[in-house]
């Protein structure tokens, strides 16, 4: 009979390491992925339902996830009105638009929010209000 339990025990020892080396290989690949994601920097704006990533030499589309939203709230934060522009570095990938429904030819994916800016963009060009005269 005691022998019958101390296999069961030991069984039961060498199973439960076995999962456990199987989740660290899990998380170490998890960990790997995101270092592979490519780093943007950019302006962010999230208005009446277009989010857009605008680089210096880019302008993506954002798909909505969970990161994505979590940026929006961030970014609403800091702007001073519905149109301001968010400085913001992140990382994730870039694909080919498949969805005929929405006009950017790619859009990025955002895996993770390394940065927001405290303070909105800078505007390149003002436009003013003139009073009319007659």
């Amino acid at each position: 009979m005691k022998k019958i339990i101390v296999m069961l025990l030991l069984s039961a020892a060498v199973i439960s390491c076995k999962n456990s080396e199987e989740k660290k290989e899990t998380d170490q690949t998890t960990t790997e992925s995101t270092e592979n994601l490519q780093t943007y920097k950019g302006d962010f704006i999230d208005t009446d339902g277009a989010v857009v990533l605008l680089g210096s030499n880019f302008i993506y589309g954002v798909n909505q996830n969970e990161v994505s939203s979590n940026l929006s709230k961030q970014v609403a934060a800091v702007k001073e009105n519905d149109f301001d522009m968010v400085g913001v570095t992140v990382k994730g990938t870039v694909s080919k638009n498949t969805n005929t429904d929405n006009e950017w030819e790619e859009l990025i994916t955002i895996k993770e929010i390394v940065k927001v800016n405290q303070n909105p963009s800078e505007v390149d060009i003002k436009l003013e209000e003139s009073a009319k005269t007659n």
